[in-house]
């Protein structure tokens, strides 16, 4: 059985339907792409799955429980994590006491405010923050760090609600392209290892054919392509709708310049 089933997904924003009847199924294990040209749909989808939208009409279900209607946090609840385009960290506080709010959150601990936040969780945060490579920047405020850390960081929170599906927006976004395969070699690392999914949106396509198992390609609202990396750089329609004729995903884009 799948972990994730979309199945007739529609959003319209007054006669406009920025989503039309798109259906996928997302398999445990397994980091799945959602790619397509600016207006293709797939923010609209990626919310409605985290709940930051609500379906116009069709069926989202995570391991048969319905999510179409839920709250963001209550489906957080249900095991559903998230990273955003622009990380999501408290600057001031240091990488150690990001990921322990996001595991006071995560067991509803955030107003006991007469335990010191420095006591709580400690080690399961030290843990998380092992995980994904910054344990050894534990002390340091997030403001001092790179960027790509910062996500590390971020992702680290997102693993602290235990999840079964991780949703990602643009994991990517402001990234070099080191620190952007680094960062998704160890998401998919982490997938393997806590046998759990990721749904992700990426406009960098070097970093969706090099570490996706599988992609939906995503046009006008509908889903036009779904398959592996050899089938969607060999879709006809995909190519037309991202080069037009005469161009193929043979080659990724070339970084710009400085």
């Amino acid at each position: 059985m799948s972990l994730l089933q979309v199945r007739d997904l529609s959003k319209a924003f007054g006669g406009v339907r920025a989503v039309d009847g798109i259906h996928f199924d997302l398999h445990e294990g397994e980091l799945l792409a959602m790619i397509g040209p600016n207006g293709a749909g797939k923010s609209t989808t990626f919310n409605m799955v985290g709940g930051q939208l609500r379906a116009s009409g069709g069926s989202i279900q995570l391991q048969g429980r319905e999510l179409v209607g839920a709250k963001p946090r209550q489906i957080c609840h249900l095991g559903v994590g998230r990273t955003f385009q622009i990380a999501a960290t408290f600057a001031s506080l240091t990488v150690l006491e990001n990921t322990q709010m996001a595991l006071l959150s995560h067991h509803k601990r955030l107003y006991h405010w007469w335990r010191p936040v420095r006591d709580q969780y400690r080690e399961q945060a030290l843990a998380l923050l092992e995980q994904v490579g910054m344990a050894a920047h534990a002390e340091r405020p997030c403001s001092e760090l790179a960027y790509g850390d910062v996500k590390r960081v971020e992702l680290a929170m997102a693993l602290a609600n235990d999840p079964r599906l991780l949703l990602m927006d643009e994991p990517t976004a402001g990234m070099g392209p080191q620190e952007r395969n680094e960062l998704m070699a160890l998401t998919k690392r982490l997938v393997v290892e806590r046998r759990m999914a990721v749904l992700f949106t990426e406009h960098s396509m070097d970093v969706v054919f090099a570490h996706a198992d599988r992609m939906l390609v995503l046009a006008r609202g509908r889903l036009i392509a779904e398959g592996d990396a050899h089938s969607i750089r060999n879709h006809p329609q995909v190519q037309q709708v991202y080069f037009g004729s005469g161009k193929t995903f043979e080659r990724p884009p070339q970084e710009p310049q400085p």
